[in-house]
Order: structure tokens, then C-alpha cells, then sequence
């Protein structure tokens, strides 16, 4: 099934919806937990285990933005299966790894490369912008946005 395109305006709602009020967040994460238990579980694995609790924290909030934001945009989601999971994160590590640029933002220009859902992909890279209330460390940011570009190529079912 292919996955329309999920346009900034879309995305913004969603995680202005998971901001404003408590309940709604618990509402998505018990959601999330139900309907896609294998992403949830990603989501919170050892995979991450080197980032803070913030950063945790923070991963899964911007997983569960991508999430409501693909589900409310499609009839039906698949669920997720652990295999196409560790399949798209090898391939986002590779594809990392595999980059001669020495700052993070430039490593990210590969991925964008005629990517199909350009404006989840932003959303995750404006997430971790460096300024100076940020708590994303170094090493925290490649986890992350290998994770939730993961989270978005297994959602949107994009071959890597």
C-alpha cells in the first residue's frame, strides 16, 4: 500500500495535539502499544540504551508524532514486524557509516535524496537542530535519527 504524502502542516498538528495536554500523550503511547506493539517495543529496546533519559524520552515522543501522524494519513496500517524493522535500520546505519561528510547535518543530505516522504524526514532533522537548549548530545543525535527515520520507512513502507 502506498502512503500518501504527509505534508509539514499534518505533522505539525499531531505534535502540537501531543504537546498541549497530558492525556492526549498517555492516550498515544497506550495506543501505540496496542496497535503497533513491535514499533513500541523498537522504540524503547536496547538498540537505545546509550541515550539519557531524555533523549528517550524524547525518541519516543517524535516516534509517536510520526506514528498518529502516518495512521491518521492512511485507511490501514500494516503492522510493523520486527524483521522489515531491523532491515531498515541496517540499511540507515550503512548509509550513515558510509558517508565522507564530517558534520552531522551534511551526513544527512544523502537521505533526503529523492526520499518519498521529505517532510516526516525534516520534521526529524529540525528536531535535532543544534542551539543551545538542546539535550540532544552528539552521540544521542545519530541514534535518534536513525531510529525515527527506521520508524518512518517501515510506517511508510520505504524500500532503503
Amino acid at each position: 500500500m502506498t502512503i500518501p504524502f504527509i505534508a509539514e502542516k499534518a505533522i505539525d498538528a499531531i505534535a502540537e495535539s501531543l504537546n498541549d495536554t497530558g492525556s492526549d500523550y498517555d492516550q498515544a503511547v497506550a495506543d501505540m502499544q496496542a496497535k503497533q506493539p513491535i514499533l513500541f517495543s523498537y522504540l524503547l529496546s536496547e538498540s537505545f540504551k546509550l541515550l539519557t533519559k531524555e533523549e528517550s524520552e524524547y525518541l519516543l515522543y517524535l516516534g509517536l508524532v510520526i506514528w498518529k501522524t502516518v495512521d491518521a494519513e492512511t485507511a490501514t496500517l500494516a503492522l510493523l514486524m520486527s524483521d522489515s524493522i531491523e532491515d531498515a535500520e541496517e540499511k540507515n546505519w550503512t548509509l550513515l557509516n558510509e558517508s565522507k561528510a564530517k558534520k552531522f547535518n551534511d551526513k544527512l543530505d544523502t537521505f533526503f535524496d529523492k526520499y518519498p516522504q521529505e517532510d516526516l524526514l525534516a520534521f526529524v532533522e529540525d528536531a535535532l537542530v543544534d542551539d543551545e537548549d538542546s539535550f540532544v548530545t552528539k552521540e544521542g543525535k545519530e541514534l535518534l535519527f536513525i531510529g525515527l527515520k527506521t520508524t518512518i520507512d517501515t510506517l511508510c513502507e520505504i524500500a532503503v
